[in-house]
């Protein structure tokens, strides 16, 4: 099961006598659980409009399901993250069933190579990518069509009627 869920949160400013009907907000965050992706929307409101939680209220959460969750896709993710020494920009590239597994996988990719925590990096935009449009060598080399793996080590099973139950030597696995 994995560890993130996409929400759809749809919030609002309190209505006022000078905004009788305010401008609704939609954000789709990637949170463990609904009070997370809540909290997170609070949060990016915060930096995007002048919109508060004391001031506001959310309207819906919905959990976005995948629409192809067998098939495996590519995935560019715009981010922005807090390092040891300033905010950085990036757009990096996944392949994964879901958008749920790309964003983790970003998540995981981003504490190993960047020490960045959850709460540092900010997921800007999570879009599939067609093969012809995929701009990084680590996936690239990936798509081609006519990929193959060695196969080293591969233990010969020798015919039934030759097969012993105790053999006296161990088997061979190089050809």
């Amino acid at each position: 099961m994995a560890r993130f869920q996409e929400y759809q949160v749809v919030g609002r400013k309190l209505p006022s006598e000078q905004d009788a009907a305010p401008k609704l907000f939609r954000m789709r965050i990637f949170a463990p659980n609904v009070v997370v992706a809540k909290s997170r929307f609070w949060y990016f409101l915060k930096k995007l409009r002048k919109v508060k939680k004391a001031a506001g209220e959310i309207v819906s959460v919905n959990i976005i399901s995948e629409k192809r969750p067998e098939q495996i896709k590519n995935f560019g993710i715009w981010i922005r993250y807090d390092s040891r020494s300033g905010t950085h920009n990036m757009y990096k590239e996944y392949r994964a069933m879901t958008r749920v597994e790309a964003v983790e996988t970003c998540y995981q990719d981003m504490a190993a190579r960047h020490r960045a925590r959850f709460r540092s990096v900010q997921i800007i935009r999570v879009a599939e990518v067609k093969d012809a449009d995929v701009r990084r060598q680590y996936i690239k080399q990936i798509l081609s069509p006519k990929l193959a793996f060695p196969l080293p080590h591969r233990l010969q099973t020798p015919p039934k009627a030759k097969r012993g139950l105790f053999v006296a030597k161990r088997p061979s696995t190089f050809y």
